[in-house]
């Protein structure tokens, strides 16, 4: 058996600080949407997501596949979102067994008065601490790391 390959004192400083992101980055966040909106991150992405496809409208399926979603967890959220009235979810009519799902113009009026809140939310967690050579660097690790783990480029809200 191969001998593991352990991390240098670097890379492990480096793993470190990574994984305390992907930790407090995304509680921030949710903690900041649930203030601002009583949402969670997960269904601030689903609506952004919808907010960009054509005619504010995609998939079931599709949805799933771009936010790497359970059937389950994307059903539930769609069924909160749509107790808001904030999105309706529709059959299609040539094909019984696909379901569509569409941000309401209530959706798109409270997403609209939201984002603003938000992205001044993710300026002042992430982009306030960094430069402008960071902020270029951020995007050339996190593009690198991302293409690893979703080669196909299938997450997020476009292709």
């Amino acid at each position: 058996m191969d001998e593991p390959r352990w991390l240098d004192d670097r890379e492990r400083e480096a793993w470190l600080a990574l994984s305390a992101l992907m930790l407090l980055l995304p509680a921030a966040l949710d903690a900041h949407l649930t203030r601002e909106a009583e949402l969670t991150g997960f269904s601030y992405f689903v609506l952004a997501m919808l907010s960009e496809a054509p005619g504010h409208a995609t998939t079931m399926s599709d949805l799933a596949v771009r936010s790497h979603a359970s059937p389950s967890r994307l059903s539930h959220v769609v069924s909160t979102l749509e107790a808001r009235g904030w999105v309706e979810r529709r059959r299609c009519s040539r094909d019984g067994r696909v379901v569509r799902i569409s941000l309401t113009e209530d959706g798109w009026t409270s997403l609209v008065d939201l984002a603003p809140r938000h992205v001044e939310a993710v300026r002042s967690f992430v982009f306030d601490a960094l430069d402008e050579d960071d902020v270029g660097r951020l995007a050339q690790i996190a593009t690198k790391i991302q293409r690893v783990l979703d080669p196909d480029r299938t997450f997020g809200p476009t292709h």
